[in-house]
C-alpha cells in the first residue's frame, strides 16, 4: 500500500523481537573507537614507491599487490602524491637538431616571400602521402605513466610501417584538396603521379 515508503516486513520483525526482549531504542548502539582506515602513511610510501619503480602499474595491480580497494589507491594517487595518469603523445618522427632548424629557415623563406607577393601562398600546390602503420603492440593506456603536473609530457615515435603497402597522395591548395588517391600496390613509386 504505502510501497517504498514504508519498513520492510523483516525490519519490523526485528524492532519486534526487540521490544519483545525489552530493548526499548531503535537507534544503534554506540561502537568503540574510529572507523578503521587502510589510507595511512605506510600505504601512501608504499604507494610512492611503486610508482616510481614502474610508472605505467594500474590501480587496479597496486590494488591487488596491497590488498585494498581500488577506490582507496586512486585517492591516494590524486589526493595524497598529487599525481594524475597521462598518456604518452604519438608523433609521425623525431627530428633531428639540423632538420628542425632547416625546417625553421624554409618556413621564414616562405614567409618572406609571401609577404613580397600577396598572391604568392594561392599559387602553392602541395602534395602529401599517408602511409598505413601496424599498430604498437602496447596500447596508449597501457603505456601511460602517472606523473606530477609540472611532469614533462612523454613521446612514443611511430617508426614501424604497416605490411600493406598502400599509400594515400593527396594534392592541395589553399582552397582545400586538388586531388588524391590510393596508389596501387605494384605502382609504388610516386613518379607515376610527377
Amino acid at each position: 500500500m504505502y510501497g517504498d515508503n514504508c519498513l520492510s516486513r523483516a525490519q519490523i520483525f526485528r524492532w519486534y523481537a526487540q521490544f519483545k526482549s525489552g530493548v526499548e531504542m531503535n537507534e544503534d548502539e554506540a561502537r568503540p573507537g574510529r572507523p578503521f582506515s587502510v589510507r595511512n602513511e605506510g600505504l601512501i610510501a608504499k604507494v610512492r614507491k611503486r610508482i616510481q619503480e614502474e610508472r605505467c602499474v594500474t590501480v587496479r595491480l597496486m590494488a591487488d599487490e596491497f590488498d585494498v580497494n581500488r577506490e582507496t589507491i586512486r585517492k591516494i594517487l590524486l589526493e595524497d602524491l598529487g599525481k594524475r595518469k597521462v598518456a604518452t603523445r604519438f608523433v609521425p618522427h623525431a627530428l633531428s637538431d639540423d632538420q628542425r632548424h632547416e625546417r625553421v629557415q624554409y618556413a621564414k623563406n616562405i614567409i618572406k616571400t609571401a609577404l613580397r607577393n600577396k598572391n604568392f601562398l594561392n599559387l602553392i600546390v602541395a602534395e602529401d602521402e599517408t602511409w598505413y602503420f601496424c599498430h604498437d603492440l602496447t596500447t596508449k593506456s597501457q603505456i601511460a605513466e602517472w606523473k606530477s603536473p609540472a611532469s614533462p609530457k612523454a613521446k612514443k615515435v611511430r617508426l614501424q610501417k604497416s605490411k600493406v603497402k598502400t599509400m594515400l597522395v593527396c594534392f592541395y591548395d589553399s582552397k582545400g584538396i586538388i586531388h588524391h588517391e590510393f596508389v596501387p600496390e605494384d605502382k609504388l613509386s610516386l613518379e607515376v603521379f610527377i
